[in-house]
């Protein structure tokens, strides 16, 4: 029986993981051992990150609705607190969204939180 050799399995293996690498600088898209070291943090940043962009949303959605309630004489605390008093029950997501393309409806939920 003749001698098996890894030849092609392990280029096939190889350009898969190259493929992915592709965009990255230098030896990180060209280099196996490099690319696939790459590749390992890449999927550790990946991780991480989708669980980060969650906080990063948040705070965007902070900036916008406090932004916004300054522009009509409140801070964004002294908002969410007559908000919540008033039983207003909007996520941060909803009112930043209104904030940028409902400003009208906006006001008025900020003249009800002014109200309790």
């Amino acid at each position: 029986m003749p001698r098996a050799k890894t030849g092609i399995v392990r280029r096939r293996r190889h350009q898969k993981l190259l493929k992915r690498a592709k965009g990255f600088w230098g030896l990180r898209s060209k280099s196996f051992r490099v690319a696939q070291q790459t590749l390992l943090n890449a999927a550790d940043y990946a991780y991480r990150d989708r669980r980060d962009k969650k906080n990063v949303f948040r705070r965007l959605w902070i900036a916008r609705i406090n932004a916004a309630a300054r522009q009509d004489g409140m801070s964004y605390s002294t908002f969410v607190a007559g908000l919540r008093r008033a039983g207003v029950e909007l996520d941060r997501k909803v009112l930043a969204d209104l904030a940028v393309r409902e400003p009208a409806a906006f006001k008025a939920l900020v003249e009800r939180a002014r109200q309790a």
